[in-house]
């Protein structure tokens, strides 16, 4: 079993709080030293109570599936001796109300991937994402449906 962890600190710094009128702006602190701003997203709380330049739980959460995705696929592809040399994901998360609920629904990871050979056929390429997709921990661990798009 392996443990992962973060420290999340958040402090209201005078002012009102039962009005909900306070700051959402707050800290991610990881174990190898970085600190990352943070706030609840504008689209959810109205600005100046949150901060629009921070990342929100929803932006990470989709930047955490595509980041996952992504070593993935670079590691099989690797095993297989295809040689990438750049990889860029566009993702995107459709957040929308289900069965009462507010929830990101859906994930669109859309990888264009540069190789500094030949690239694989269409056929493996979409293989190395399937295999990706099965093996990342993230998407194994939550229902949101995650599709990949090769353009």
């Amino acid at each position: 079993m392996t443990k992962f962890s973060a420290e999340v600190s958040w402090q209201r710094g005078g002012g009102s709080f039962t009005d909900g009128k306070y700051g959402r702006g707050h800290m991610w602190n990881f174990d190898g030293g970085l600190s990352v701003p943070a706030s609840a997203s504008p689209h959810n709380v109205p600005l100046p109570y949150s901060i629009a330049e921070n990342v929100d739980p929803e932006e990470a959460y989709v930047a955490a599936l595509s980041s996952c995705h992504m070593l993935f696929y670079l590691w099989l592809a690797s095993k297989k001796g295809i040689v990438v040399d750049s990889y860029l994901d566009t993702a995107t998360g459709i957040m929308e109300k289900i069965d009462g609920k507010m929830l990101v629904s859906r994930v669109e990871l859309k990888p264009a991937v540069v190789y500094a050979e030949e690239a694989p056929s269409r056929e493996m390429e979409e293989k190395l994402h399937h295999e990706a997709h099965e093996l990342c921990f993230l998407a194994n661990s939550v229902k949101t449906k995650i599709e990949v798009r090769l353009d």
